[in-house]
Order: C-alpha cells, then structure tokens, then sequence
C-alpha cells in the first residue's frame, strides 16, 4: 500500500514536480487521426476488437468508461520515480493530497480534472454529457468541457474540421424525439437540426453540461470536469452505426427508451441560444501585458477560463531564454513544442513515441512548487518552447476571468 512518506520522497527527488507516463485510451467508435506522436505500429497496441488509440489522458485520476473490457487502470496516469518505480498518481492523490494539491485545493475536492488529447480522423457523434444532476443518478459525475486546438499538433486537418454545436434555434423537443425515434433505421437525422462551426487551431470553445456536440477532426486539449459520462444522440456517423447502448449507457435502465426522459438530460436553452458563438467561443487573453511579457522572454495566454471547473494556458518560452512563472496552484503539463529544462527536468517534444515507453513532455507541478516558481529554460536558438497547463477547480488566478451568471 502505498504511504505519504513514499509520495513525499518522489516529490522531493524531482524538486516539486513529478514526472508522469503517457497514458493512452482506445475508442472503439472512432478513428484514429495518427497526429498524437504515436508509433503507427502500435495504434491497436489493446487490440483491433478494442478499436483504435485516439486519445492521450494527462495528470489523470479518471478511469475510462470503454465498456466490459476496460483495463484495471485504463485511463489513469502513473507517475515514474526516478528510481524507475511506478505510483498511481489517483493513489498519491488519496494518500498525500494536501502534498500534491496543498490544502486549499484539496478542500475543493481534490484533482477534479480529466485532461487529454483526442485526434480523430473524422466528427464524433452528436453527443452530450450529462449535469450533476443526471450524472448522480448513476453514481458519476456531470461534466463541462473546453477546447483548444494546439497549432503544433494540427499541421494536418484530417477529414472534417468543423463541429456541429447545439441545435438551430427553432428546433422543438418533438424534432429531437422524432429522431431517436429513427435510431434504428441508419441516419437519425439528429445533425439536420444543428450547425457545423470551423475549427480554427489557436482558438477554443466552452462547452456546458447538456450541450449536444459533435468535435471534429482537428487534435483537441480538452480540460474537463475528471468524469467519462456522456450520451450519443447521433445514430449514423461517416457510415458506421452508433448502438444504441452507447445512448443510454449512463442513464439509468428503466429510462433507456423513455425518449422524454433522454431528452431532458439536455440544457434546452443553451443548445438553442441564438448567440451560441458569441456565448461559447474562446480566444487567447494574455495573462500579463503582451509587451512586459516579450522583455522577459515569453508569453502566457488564457486558453481555457470563464468557468471555476478548470482552467489552462499556453506558455511559449523564446528562443535561448530562461524565465521563472509562479502560479496559484498545481497544475499539469504537455510540452507542444521545443526542449529545455523544466525545473530540475529535462523537457523534450517527441517525435515519436512506442506504446509502454516513457517521455519526457509531460509533468505535474504540486502547489508547493508552482507558488514558489518554476525556472523554465529554452535550450534552442531558434525554435520557441510551448507547454500547455491544466489547471484544476478554484484556480484563483482564473477568476477575474469567470463569467458571471
């Protein structure tokens, strides 16, 4: 079993910051899109009948909800000891949470925060994910979600760069129930009463509970609430069938063909909002003036916020410079882009990387380290070092940036 005092030595081995695996997820719905580093050799590394890889989890302490044949520790994240053993980092953060997290965070809940990559070769189907209120009934959690479209990882498009959001406003619950209604006879149809809006790498989006959605094929970050709920509303995507289970698969058994009911998990409102974009879209904010920012050798932008769920920023370090960013609270890392040191690591962007081998772009910043500072060094003359942040609930340097409801 593992002890605080263990948790504490790898803490104090790697200076504050943890050095963490990657920690790959199959999608047995979905295609893979071959942009997340991954050795092509190994995109079926669970096997053909689990589907493809498409997705990268960070700093996870949620496991995935792929079914029957889901793995002991699928989906959740081991941090590597410098001595070569492995911690599951959900059981650090039960036994040493105030050392990971400090007390402020741990006393909202602990490391509420499921974090990853997910690369698809064309859309996911229209989808939702349920409230706290619906999530409950089923013993999970409810979940928002963000996006952001890294540039480094979309050098390519893949087949469908748009994502249908919500429903046309004007649509009625008789047209939603008119489609699953149709499940079973190919295309719902679900899709004629949404909009596609493009996908533009650099940019982001805020998605709410009950918000029907259909991500498509560029790579996503996607910060969340650290839960695997959802609920297919779309029957017929690219020609492959959507079973039906994967409608009702966290509803409860006596609601899987109650259609009113499957239609009240969703946020009426915010799916029909005549102003979807303006109310959802998000765009980079420096977090300090651009100017004050470039004489010390870097920028930090807001990618992620409005929300007390979570939060994140991209940090690009210049070229041959060395900065030290102080943050509020612990946070997670993936490395974009560049080498360098991150505090007492090494930092280095992979080109491509084997299923089961280590790396060395990804880390967890505990609240200690991150209010003291971490010194971030760019070794290159020439090409800029970026990292993403992942940031859990109540981060208050977020804030200023909430929305008000």
């Amino acid at each position: 079993m593992l002890t605080q005092s263990q948790v504490r030595d790898a803490i104090g081995d790697g200076a504050g910051i943890l050095r963490l695996e990657p920690n790959w997820v199959p999608r047995s719905f979905m295609i893979p899109g071959r942009r997340l580093k991954l050795h092509p050799d190994d995109l079926y590394a669970y096997g053909g009948h689990r589907g493809g890889i498409n997705e990268r989890w960070f700093a996870s302490t949620t496991k995935a909800a792929n079914g029957p044949p889901t793995g002991e520790f699928e989906g959740l994240s081991f941090i590597r000891h410098a001595n070569g053993s492995r911690i599951l980092f959900k059981e650090a953060v039960e036994v040493a949470g105030d050392d990971l997290l400090g007390s402020a965070m741990a006393r909202e809940g602990g490391w509420n925060l499921l974090c990853r990559f997910f690369d698809n070769m064309g859309p996911i189907p229209h989808h939702m994910h349920q409230s706290d209120h619906f999530a409950k009934l089923v013993g999970q959690k409810g979940k928002p979600e963000a996006y952001y479209f890294p540039p480094q990882y979309n050098q390519l498009d893949n087949n469908f760069p748009y994502t249908f959001m919500g429903l046309e406003p004007g649509t009625t619950k008789d047209d939603v129930r008119k489609c699953l209604a149709n499940w079973n006879k190919g295309d719902n149809g679900i899709i004629n009463h949404s909009r596609a809006y493009r996908l533009i790498p650099g940019e982001g989006w805020q998605i709410n509970p009950g918000v029907l959605h259909a991500p498509g094929s560029l790579v996503t970050y996607e910060p969340q609430v650290a839960s695997d709920v959802f609920a297919m509303f779309q029957s017929l995507v690219e020609g492959r069938i959507v079973d039906w289970s994967l409608m009702t698969k966290d509803v409860l058994p006596e609601y899987h063909h109650d259609l009113d009911y499957l239609i009240s998990m969703l946020d009426w409102d915010g799916n029909v909002n005549e102003r979807f974009a303006e109310s959802n879209k998000c765009f980079p904010k420096p977090v300090r003036p651009a100017a004050e920012m470039a004489h010390l050798g870097y920028r930090e932008n807001w990618i992620t916020y409005g929300t007390g769920y979570y939060s994140a920023k991209e940090l690009t370090v210049l070229p041959g410079r060395a900065v030290t960013i102080k943050d509020a609270e612990a946070y997670g890392i993936i490395v974009t882009q560049g080498t360098g040191k991150f505090g007492v690591h090494d930092l280095v962007t992979p080109s491509m990387i084997r299923f089961g081998e280590m790396t060395q772009d990804e880390y967890f910043v505990t609240a200690g380290a991150a209010q003291v500072g971490v010194r971030i060094v760019n070794n290159s003359d020439c090409d800029p070092l970026v990292i993403l942040k992942h940031f859990g609930p109540g981060n208050p340097d977020a804030e200023p940036l909430r929305k008000k409801k």
